[in-house]
């Protein structure tokens, strides 16, 4: 696995936002997360060695966009290159996140069709304001991989009328840094029985800094909140997941 950062920073949008990890590692640099700039890894996926051969090989995952939105409108005149080189490494997995959604279909290539089978497109959900808001969007869309992200959860959320089988993994996590805001474990056991309800895979990512449990709140090592998310022993069909 590794990482295709394309384009370097964002705009807060919604709730998920406010302690953005983007935000927070810029401010070490003094750098502004707002300005939105092509990195020098833009095109990654197709350069090759000294033998002609692409250095990313065959098969791998690319974790791509991970310090802004692949849809951000910043990015518009470049997009059209970044889907070519998508396009070249059909023999590569694109794994994205997006809060920008409703931006998906002025955004796609003429040739999308249903889908690229090489790239999954995951819709990232806080609350239930930002459910409803982007999820009737996200069902409609043409997109062969789906993944609803919770992360950071702020609250319990209904999802039920939308988990279906279209949906290959619901994804569910607390938020990290110092200004964690708190999450609470019922809500990480609530989506995990919807999801089981409708026999889509499950996988609690995270714990946050800060988790409620059995009305006590724990405060949570960063090195320690993925390693006691999977203690918890609750992740459903672990055989689907790419984490």
């Amino acid at each position: 696995m590794a990482e295709w950062n394309l384009w370097h920073g964002c705009h807060k949008l919604s709730a998920g936002c406010q302690n953005c990890y983007v935000y927070r590692m810029d401010s070490y640099y003094d750098r502004d997360s707002s300005q939105v700039r092509k990195t020098k890894n833009f095109d990654l996926p197709i350069r090759k060695d000294r033998h002609g051969n692409y250095k990313i090989k065959a098969g791998e995952v690319l974790y791509t966009c991970f310090t802004s939105d692949f849809f951000v409108e910043d990015a518009d005149e470049w997009r059209k290159e970044a889907w070519d080189m998508i396009r070249e490494r059909s023999d590569v997995f694109f794994f994205m996140i997006t809060k920008r959604i409703d931006r998906f279909m002025d955004c796609i290539p003429e040739d999308w069709g249903e889908g690229y089978e090489n790239v999954q497109i995951c819709c990232t959900v806080e609350n239930q304001d930002r459910a409803d808001h982007r999820l009737p969007i996200y069902k409609k869309a043409p997109i062969r991989h789906k993944q609803i992200v919770c992360e950071p959860l702020l609250g319990k959320i209904d999802l039920s009328e939308y988990l279906d089988d279209s949906i290959e993994l619901l994804l569910a996590g607390g938020e990290s840094g110092t200004k964690a805001r708190t999450c609470d474990y019922e809500w990480i056991l609530d989506l995990r029985r919807q999801a089981m309800e409708k026999d889509v895979p499950f996988f609690f990512k995270q714990t946050g800094s800060f988790l409620k449990k059995d009305g006590k709140i724990y405060r949570i090592a960063r090195k320690e909140q993925h390693r006691q998310a999977k203690k918890a022993g609750i992740n459903y069909k672990r055989e689907h997941l790419l984490f």
